[in-house]
């Protein structure tokens, strides 16, 4: 690694510290995001096996479902390795390479998980507002698409983020504030013009997050006006009860993911809160989507 001036030319490591000011306590820190990522894979692994040998279950919600599962799954992996491996072994030192890796792959599932909530939502609205037109709107082939337009959207997006990180070259820092290799958390430590990459992180989040949360509230307002003209209470009820799952996810989701995102451009969030709750809004919807099975 070369360095110039307190400058870094070309880093080949970075160094990630974890979470700042809690590193007396990143320890025990550990066990609670190890209990969380251990029912996570538990769950979802549990998830993919009872859908795909029970073909009762082959429906578009549990379709779904299962690649929430599947998304979930990658993140928990993509995570929860080095950032148990700092916290518990001081083991902070992570090849440039392979830290724009991770980058790539957490805010990809985070852009397919949240593709994938859109779906679960268009789901949910043509059960409940055009339920005799569902099973022919929602075919395997439909389904089969939707998928892959989720997966290729946030892969070509999120693919030009790294690229263009790998095209900088000075840094004043290769130390990085955080648990995991993120965006602004890397631009950061540039000592050249990243005007380029502040500009088109906040488009891929609006392009992909964004997108998806207003179609999402959309669907969710056209499901409630529908339910609330449904005559019979019970009716309401199971409809509702339906959703509640799916809207506890989205919401959780949704609002720390944005908190994130502003927090890390306009606001005077302390460090340690940050990188907690970022860390939290990753982690934490990982083992509910099993509890969104009926």
């Amino acid at each position: 690694m070369g360095s110039t001036n307190m400058s870094y030319l070309n880093p080949k490591t970075v160094t990630l510290i974890g979470i700042p000011g809690l590193e007396h306590v990143q320890f025990w820190i550990g066990f609670p995001f190890f209990g969380v990522c251990l029912v996570a894979l538990l769950g979802n692994v549990f998830l993919l096996i009872i859908i795909s040998t029970e073909h009762s279950l082959h429906k578009p919600m549990y379709i779904f479902l299962a690649v929430l599962a599947a998304t979930d799954l990658g993140l928990c992996v993509a995570i929860a390795p080095k950032m148990l491996a700092i916290f518990w072994f001081d083991s902070c030192s992570m090849a440039f390479d392979a830290c724009l890796t991770q980058l790539f792959f957490i805010h990809a599932l985070q852009g397919m998980e949240s593709g994938i909530l859109l779906a679960m939502a268009f789901d949910h609205y043509v059960a409940i507002c055009d339920p005799l037109r569902h099973t022919s709107i929602l075919t395997p082939f439909f389904l089969f698409r939707v998928v892959l337009m989720v997966a290729i959207h946030a892969t070509m997006l999120v693919g030009i983020l790294p690229i263009l990180l790998k095209r900088l070259q000075l840094f004043h820092s290769v130390v990085i504030v955080h648990s995991y290799c993120e965006h602004m958390a890397v631009v950061k430590l540039a000592a050249e013009d990243v005007r380029i990459n502040k500009s088109f992180g906040p488009f891929v989040a609006f392009a992909i997050l964004g997108f998806d949360m207003i179609f999402v509230f959309i669907s969710y307002i056209l499901i409630f006006q529908t339910v609330f003209r449904l005559p019979q209470k019970e009716a309401q009820i199971k409809a509702f009860s339906t959703c509640t799952a799916h809207i506890i996810v989205f919401l959780e989701f949704y609002i720390l993911t944005f908190f994130s995102f502003f927090s890390h451009r306009f606001g005077h969030v302390s460090a340690y809160a940050h990188i907690l709750l970022s860390t939290i809004y990753l982690l934490v919807p990982l083992p509910l989507t099993p509890l969104s099975m009926e």
